[in-house]
């Protein structure tokens, strides 16, 4: 396999697909067939670990496909040339929880772990492709059962030690243990055992999968944010003392309920930061983040809701705006009563008016979801699968024919964070149009979240509840861990034997056709059962101050800085 790194003007498309596996011949063959128009081919492309050189070969020789070109970002972080020094203040969320890479599940404490640690691939948002970090190539056998990974060279951790393969190994071995609290078991779970992650030597790690696995990168890449590669032995519980890793910043200071900063890693393996620190201020809320903006006090928000943050778009801050997966997730307990029965599901869903809370909640920074995992983002995804829309008269009809002529009462518990407030008094009064009566009960994150574990968490033990899901470069995290039977993120506790089939078949698939069929019938199958109610897919939105550049921030909630410089 040819490094993602490495330039080779020689290559032709014949030594190209020499040189490849059979999954980037497939590619190739895809491509040529107009299965993949360019966009989607570089996408894939770098999933399967050919280097851009090796991308262009194919794109030149093949005509450049269409013309459809890589994502752009709505705006630029600032105009103003890049400068070295001075202190990026940014104003975020609150750690939910101790900053723990093994346990970590909100917005504050991912973004910490982005400051000092780095990922095997980095999905860079900007240009919708995954991009060599720790690991310079990746290949995988010719059904994608096993990924092998190449490790980059001479990279030290902050305490001095030289980074290798046994600290990658032990990494994900903690990560992929069924018996530990790893919130990375969302991604993990049913993919990777321990068992599976095997050392080749010192430089090369292999993982062997449970089943073929299409899209594995994504599932070590930066947006499994748990899976910062630290070394092997840590404790994991005494790490916020620390941040050791391998990032451009290391830590400077830390208060779990007050801030943080770190300043420049001057033995960083890449370009060294041009900033001379980071100042990280924590709020429980969004509203004290925005006051901090327009009163001077912070210089980039990490990520925002249009509601209450009017002024973030009034043209006075730059704005870094992008198309995400993240969305909203509204989960009925299928084993509960009412919420047994499918047509209460599919009624409640009927009565929410998508298009009214993307204006009212996200001021249009949204699209309308249809009550599954599948974004617009997702190539896969199947455009001709109808769009749900508000209809109260036959909502009305479900209830009567599930014996609730006369509606029923609930209890809906969400979290105090974002719009999710918001959200939850909107789905509240939509609902009773029908006679639907929702109460109300909001949560803190940390006590909302509580483990994060079935039987220790209002978000998963409760009838009614709502998460926030942050982007991600593929469904199968949303499809597997919030939605199957041995999903650990299964707050509905739906178990559809046809459901689990079709998602396997989904994950194993290698080629978009055959992706885009099954998503269709998934699709479909989520619209009758209706375990789960997604209204909208976010707009992800970053703010900063006009002389802040070079920031480069993840549409599931990180914030990269080690280009970002401020005038």
């Amino acid at each position: 396999m040819i490094s993602p790194m490495k330039r080779e003007p020689n290559l032709t498309l014949d030594r190209v697909r020499v040189r490849s596996g059979e999954l980037p011949n497939h590619l190739i063959d895809e491509l040529t067939a107009g299965r993949l128009d360019r966009r989607e081919f570089l996408r894939r492309a770098s999933v399967a670990g050919l280097s851009a050189s090796a991308a262009g070969v194919i794109l030149a020789a093949c005509g450049g496909a269409n013309s459809s070109g890589p994502a752009k970002s709505s705006s630029a972080s600032g105009s103003h040339p890049a400068k070295a020094g001075g202190t990026l203040r940014v104003a975020q969320q609150v750690p939910a929880a101790a900053v723990n890479p093994l346990t970590v599940s909100d917005a504050g404490g991912l973004n910490l772990l982005a400051q000092t640690g780095e990922y095997l691939v980095f999905d860079n948002d900007s240009t919708l492709s995954l991009d060599p970090m720790l690991a310079t190539k990746w290949s995988s056998n010719s059904d994608g059962s096993v990924w092998t990974f190449t490790l980059r060279q001479g990279v030290r951790f902050h305490g001095g030690k030289t980074m290798s393969a046994d600290d990658v190994v032990w990494v994900f071995k903690q990560l992929s243990d069924p018996h530990n609290a790893s919130n990375a078991l969302s991604n993990f779970g049913g993919v990777l055992l321990p068992e599976g992650v095997r050392k080749v030597d010192d430089a090369t790690v292999a993982f062997h999968l449970q089943g073929p696995n299409g899209s594995f990168p994504y599932l070590v890449c930066s947006d499994n944010y748990n899976a910062i590669i630290v070394p092997a032995g840590t404790d994991y519980a005494q790490w916020p003392k620390t941040f050791i890793g391998t990032g451009p910043f290391k830590l400077d200071s830390f208060s779990q309920s007050t801030g943080a900063s770190f300043v420049p890693n001057d033995d960083y393996w890449g370009p060294k930061p041009l900033l001379a620190k980071t100042s990280f201020s924590f709020f429980a809320s969004q509203q004290p983040q925005v006051l901090a903006m327009e009163g001077g006090d912070a210089d980039l928000i990490a990520g925002f809701v249009p509601q209450g943050a009017e002024s973030l778009l009034s043209g006075k801050f730059t704005i870094i705006s992008r198309k995400s997966s993240g969305h909203r997730e509204i989960s009925m307990r299928c084993d509960q009563p009412p919420f047994t029965d499918p047509r209460v599901r599919r009624a409640v869903a009927l009565t929410l008016n998508r298009p009214a809370m993307i204006t009212s909640l996200m001021s249009g920074h949204a699209t309308l979801g249809n009550d599954s995992p599948f974004a617009q983002r997702f190539p896969s995804t199947d455009p001709n699968v109808p769009q749900r829309t508000q209809d109260i008269a036959q909502a009305k009809q479900l209830l009567s024919a599930a014996g609730h002529p006369h509606g029923f009462s609930a209890t809906y518990v969400s979290e105090e964070a974002l719009e999710m407030p918001g959200l939850a008094q909107l789905v509240q009064a939509d609902a009773k149009l029908a006679g639907i009566d929702f109460n109300l009960q909001i949560l803190q994150q940390s006590s909302y979240y509580g483990k994060s574990t079935f039987g220790n968490s209002p978000w998963l033990d409760s009838t009614v509840s709502a998460v926030d899901y942050g982007d991600r470069g593929t469904p199968n995290t949303f499809l597997e861990a919030a939605l199957t039977s041995h999903g650990v993120w299964n707050a509905a506790h739906f178990n559809d034997p046809t459901y689990n089939k079709l998602v396997t078949q989904y994950v194993a698939a290698l080629d978009l056709q055959s992706q885009r069929k099954l998503a269709g019938q998934i699709e479909q199958l989520l619209l009758d059962q209706t375990p789960v109610m997604i209204p909208y897919f976010l707009t992800s939105l970053t703010a900063s101050t006009p002389n802040v550049t070079g920031v480069n921030p993840s549409s599931i909630g990180a914030m990269w800085l080690g280009k970002a410089s401020i005038a």
